[in-house]
């Protein structure tokens, strides 16, 4: 029996060809002319002018943080459902997370607490250094209500849209919204090179000063000048060719996502205690990963039975983001709310959405939920 993985790399033989003429160009250290083309391809796909091809996602949250003069003694506001990466990132300047309730309707951030917050803090002279956005599972957050009520106090928006890549809000592409966005090329995306990520930006100053700073901060000199500390954070020409093959078919990539959530929509919507993340009105995922909640009252068992019951049969599954609030690691960050977030932590799973999944593997995750439920049921 194959094992049935969560959201697994789907290369083929483009990716394939595309590393090899890379290699055979001899362009094999970071930079070069594949992350020239990558960060052009890039920014034409989600409507930006500007891209920075980077090692990582969490690296490109970083310098957008820092290129926005964030650092000690400051706060950002980040919701509390994401991966730690979103407020690993804040901590990595020397400022501190502020964890933001999600929204039960969308699972993203809660657009009414942001903004009763900015309020707050505006009468208190204590606003945020920035608020930080999430994508969530492939979801884009609420944005115009944020976009409104961040530019009335003068806060700039980082969104993390790292699970977005090919998602719309009313008709926007993800990453297209907010002061800089972030993407991730990580393994298990709907697009990887294997590791790197991206800023994208209308900013050309931000995109520059990202640049730079990418690039050990190295001055335009025939010796090695530094007039700032920098990071060895630029993608390699290598990893940008494979990213360049993945991006050419990443439409038919969300449509096989969608084509998962389809089927386990119509498979699982008539089992007791079974509800699929909601899909928000404003926009269109790119349902990178289908999450479900259990409702053990109603489905006579909780989600972990589920888990363990996907994994009998060597199918992967995971519990949904555990709140940052809930984390040792951000234990005492101040939380504004934090019981939703909670709520779809304790019920939540993914279930596997690769592009590449057959039919023959959906049919054995769906199966063997219904028979999970059957069976404690009874």
């Amino acid at each position: 029996m194959t094992r049935v993985y969560l959201s697994p790399p789907d290369v083929g033989d483009p990716e394939r060809e595309a590393l090899l003429r890379a290699f055979d160009s001899n362009w094999i250290a970071p930079l070069g002319p594949e992350v020239d083309g990558f960060e052009i391809d890039m920014a034409r796909s989600v409507e930006v002018p500007h891209a920075v091809a980077l090692s990582s996602g969490t690296a490109a949250l970083h310098l957008a943080l820092v290129a926005m003069g964030v650092g000690p003694g400051e706060e950002v506001l980040v919701p509390t459902l994401t991966f730690a990466a979103s407020a690993n990132a804040v901590t990595y300047t020397g400022a501190k997370p502020v964890l933001v309730d999600s929204d039960p309707n969308t699972w993203t951030v809660d657009p009414d607490l942001v903004a009763a917050e900015l309020a707050r803090r505006a009468r208190s002279h204590m606003l945020p250094a920035a608020v930080m956005t999430v994508d969530l599972y492939g979801q884009c957050a609420d944005y115009d209500p944020i976009l409104e009520i961040c530019k009335s106090f003068g806060v700039p928006v980082i969104a993390d849209a790292a699970e977005a890549l090919g998602a719309t809000y009313r008709g926007r592409p993800a990453g297209s919204l907010g002061e800089a966005a972030v993407l991730s090329f990580n393994g298990n995306k709907i697009i990887t090179t294997s590791g790197g990520g991206m800023l994208v930006t209308r900013s050309e100053a931000l995109a520059a000063r990202v640049r730079h700073l990418a690039t050990q901060a190295r001055e335009a000199a025939v010796h090695y000048e530094h007039h700032d500390i920098g990071y060895n954070y630029r993608l390699s020409n290598l990893l940008a060719a494979l990213g360049r093959a993945q991006l050419r078919s990443l439409s038919e990539r969300v449509e096989r996502r969608r084509r998962n959530n389809d089927l386990y929509r119509k498979a699982l919507s008539e089992l007791p205690g079974i509800e699929l993340m909601p899909v928000a009105h404003y926009g269109e995922p790119n349902y990178w990963l289908s999450c479900v909640t259990i409702e053990p009252g109603d489905a006579g068992c909780d989600r972990e039975d589920v888990r363990v019951a996907l994994e009998a049969q060597d199918i992967e599954s995971r519990p949904t983001w555990k709140p940052l609030h809930l984390q040792r690691a951000f234990a005492g960050a101040p939380t504004i709310g934090g019981s939703v977030a909670s709520a779809i932590f304790e019920r939540g799973l993914c279930l596997p959405s690769g592009s590449n999944l057959s039919e023959r593997d959906l049919d054995r995750v769906v199966s063997t939920i219904t028979k999970t439920l059957g069976s404690h049921r009874k």
